[in-house]
C-alpha cells in the first residue's frame, strides 16, 4: 500500500468525519466502529491494499499506540479541574487502583485455571486487560472542564491513571515469565517498579505542568509574551514530562497524565481569582464563568481579540487552558482514527482462539462488573451510575499498547499467540459493544438527570 493511497484512506475518513459527525452522534454507532470496519476494508479480508502482521511491525505498533495513548492521557488530565481534595475523586482512585487489581486477580484466576497458562502469563494478561482506554472512552467522559458529573469525572480519572498503574503488573507478568529482573522475594519489583515509578512519574509531571503553567501565565500578565503556540506548549509538555520520567525509570503515562492535570489546575487557580476581578462570586463555577466569557470572545473575528484574550489577567488563564484542551482534542481524535484503523487492518492474521468465545464475556460481563462492585463497595454513587461505571470498561488502544510492549520486552514465543489472539477478541468486542451501546445508555442518562434535577 502506497504513501499516496495511506493518505487517500486517512483523508476520506477524516472528511467523513466531518460530513457525518454530527448525525453519527444519535446513531447507535460509534466513530471507533466506522474507523474498524475502514480498516477491515482495506486490509486482506476486503480489497488486500495492505496485509501487516502484528508480529512483523511489533515495535512499530508499540510506539504508534503510545503515542495515543499519551495524547489521550493529556486530554483526560486537562478535563479534570477539581481540586485534588474534592470527594468525588474518592470513588475515581478507587477505580483506577481497587478495580483494576481486581481485574488483575480474576483474569490471572482465569488464565491460570481455565486458560491453562503459567501464572506469568496469566498476570501479564491481567495487566495488559485491566487499563480502560481513556482513547476510545470519549463519549462517557468528560465534555468539558465545567462538566462535574460524577459518572463521567470516574470514568475520565479512571481511564487515565489506571493506563500508568497497570504498569507495575506487566512488569510483574514479565518478570515471573523470566523477562524482567524482580530481585530477591521481589523487592527490586515493589521498589522500583511499584513505588518509585509510580511515585517519580506522578512528580515529574505535577512538577513540569504546575511550573510551566505558572511560568506562561506570568510571562502573559507582566510581559505580554509567550503568546501563541499552544499546540507547542501542548506537545512540549507531554514530550518533555513523558522523556523526563522515562530517563529516569518512572512511568511516563503517569507523567503525561499529572502534567496535563497539574497544568489545568493551574489555569483553575488563576481563573477562580480571575474570577473574582470581574466580579463573579467564588465557587467551582468560577472557572466555567470566566471560560464562557473566552469563548464568546473568541467568536469575535477581530484578529487582535485572540491576543488580547491571551495577556489580559482576567482572561489568560482561561484561554490558555481552553487552546491547549481543544487543540489537544483534535489530536486525540486523530490518534484514535489511526490506531482503530490499524487494529481492523491487522485481524486477518490474529491466531483466533476458541477460548475467546467464552473469555470475552467473562471479561467484560463478569469481570468488569465484580471488580467495580468491589471497589466502589460503601461508596456513595448511585445505583445507576453504578452500572453504567460497569458496563462502560471499555478496551481499546492502551491493551494493544501493553500487548505489543510485552512481546517486544521478552514474552515468550509460546504464549504471543494466546494473549494476542484473546487481547484482539476483547478489543474488538469492546469497540462492537460498547460502540452500540454508548449513545442510547448516555442520552437516557442525560435524561434521567434533567428529569431528577
Amino acid at each position: 500500500m502506497t504513501f499516496a493511497l495511506w493518505l487517500t484512506v486517512g483523508g476520506a475518513l477524516l472528511l467523513l468525519m466531518v460530513i457525518s459527525g454530527s448525525m453519527l452522534s444519535r446513531l447507535p454507532i460509534s466513530t471507533a466502529m466506522l474507523y474498524l470496519l475502514a480498516g477491515l476494508a482495506v486490509g486482506p479480508l476486503g480489497l488486500a491494499l495492505a496485509a501487516p502482521r502484528l508480529a512483523d511491525h511489533a515495535v512499530l505498533l508499540e510506539h504508534l499506540t503510545e503515542v495515543i495513548v499519551l495524547l489521550s492521557l493529556f486530554t483526560s488530565g486537562m478535563k479534570m479541574s477539581l481540586d485534588l481534595s474534592d470527594k468525588r475523586w474518592f470513588p475515581t482512585l478507587r477505580l483506577a487502583l481497587g478495580s483494576m487489581v481486581a481485574t488483575v486477580a480474576l483474569i490471572s484466576v482465569a488464565g491460570v485455571a481455565l486458560l491453562g497458562l503459567p501464572l506469568g502469563a496469566a498476570v501479564l494478561l491481567g495487566g495488559i486487560l485491566a487499563p480502560t482506554d481513556p482513547v476510545l472512552a470519549t463519549e462517557v467522559q468528560l465534555d468539558d472542564p465545567a462538566d462535574r458529573d460524577q459518572l463521567r469525572f470516574a470514568l475520565t480519572g479512571e481511564g487515565g491513571l489506571n493506563d500508568g498503574t497497570a504498569f507495575p503488573v506487566v512488569m510483574l507478568g514479565l518478570g515471573l515469565l523470566g523477562a524482567h529482573e524482580l530481585g530477591t522475594l521481589g523487592w527490586r519489583w515493589l521498589a522500583v517498579d511499584v513505588l518509585w515509578a509510580t511515585g517519580a512519574g506522578i512528580a515529574i509531571g505535577a512538577a513540569l505542568g504546575t511550573g510551566l503553567g505558572r511560568l506562561v501565565l506570568y510571562l502573559r500578565h507582566r510581559h505580554h509574551e509567550a503568546t501563541g503556540y499552544e499546540n507547542f506548549l501542548a506537545l512540549g509538555l507531554i514530550g518533555v514530562a513523558y522523556g523526563l520520567a522515562v530517563h529516569a525509570q518512572a512511568y511516563g503515562f503517569l507523567a503525561v497524565f499529572a502534567a496535563g492535570l497539574a497544568l489545568r489546575r493551574s489555569a483553575r487557580h488563576a481563573s477562580v481569582a480571575a474570577a473574582a476581578a470581574l466580579g463573579i462570586a467564588p465557587g467551582e463555577r468560577a472557572e466555567a464563568a470566566v471560560a464562557d466569557r473566552v469563548e464568546q470572545a473568541l467568536q469575535n473575528p477581530l484578529p487582535t481579540q485572540a491576543e488580547q484574550m491571551a495577556t489580559d489577567p482576567r482572561h489568560a488563564s482561561a484561554y490558555m487552558a481552553h487552546a491547549v484542551l481543544s487543540f489537544n482534542e483534535q489530536l486525540d481524535r486523530i490518534g484514535e482514527m489511526a490506531g482503530v484503523v490499524v487494529v481492523g487492518l491487522l485481524l486477518w492474521a490474529v491466531p483466533w482462539s476458541p477460548a475467546a468465545l467464552w473469555f470475552v464475556p467473562l471479561t467484560l460481563l463478569v469481570v468488569r462488573p465484580l471488580s467495580v462492585a468491589a471497589a466502589l463497595a460503601g461508596s456513595r454513587i448511585s445505583p445507576s451510575q453504578r452500572r453504567l461505571i460497569a458496563w462502560f470498561g471499555i478496551r481499546g488502544i492502551g491493551s494493544i499498547y501493553y500487548l505489543s510492549y510485552a512481546i517486544n520486552h521478552g514474552l515468550p514465543a509460546e504464549h504471543v499467540n494466546t494473549l494476542v489472539a484473546l487481547t484482539m477478541a476483547v478489543v474488538v468486542s469492546s469497540i462492537v459493544v460498547h460502540g452500540i451501546s454508548v449513545t442510547p445508555l448516555m442520552a437516557r442518562y442525560r435524561r434521567r438527570r434533567r428529569g431528577a434535577r
